[in-house]
């Protein structure tokens, strides 16, 4: 004989709309973390203004940073003058045609800024490019 038991058993069910609701909102702070990773390669400076500047990708390409007191930094590693050589010639082996952005502060020194140019220039290194902001 079968006796009917005086609780009822429910089958478990899993809600879909908070879940869903879950997974929008980890989607979005995944999608807001990742595009303020995306900005830049070298150190934080206040760049010059420029109302010709364009939006370009640094993903890939090398950044070389001047910072105000005239240190020098090779993808937010600290460098000096000297050894720019022998890292741009590393560079040159591992990609035959690189792209350098030079990320200058407003207020450093010219002379630090055309060295690192020159050093370039003498690498053997064409494609080079000077980061701005906009200018209002």
């Amino acid at each position: 004989m079968n006796i009917p038991s005086p609780h009822v058993r429910k089958r478990a069910r899993i809600e879909i709309i908070p879940l869903i609701d879950v997974i929008f909102f980890l989607l979005a702070t995944f999608m807001m973390v990742s595009l303020s990773m995306i900005k830049n390669k070298g150190i934080p400076v206040h760049l010059p203004g420029a109302s010709t500047g364009a939006a370009q990708d640094h993903s890939n390409d090398t950044v070389i940073t001047v910072a105000s007191n005239g240190t020098l930094y090779f993808n937010k590693e600290t460098l000096k003058i000297e050894q720019l050589p022998d890292r741009l010639r590393q560079l040159k082996t591992t990609n035959p045609d690189p792209k350098v952005y030079i990320n200058g502060d407003e207020k450093a020194f010219y002379g630090a800024a055309v060295g690192v140019l020159d050093e370039l220039r003498k690498a053997g290194i064409t494609k080079v490019s000077v980061d701005t902001q906009n200018k209002p």
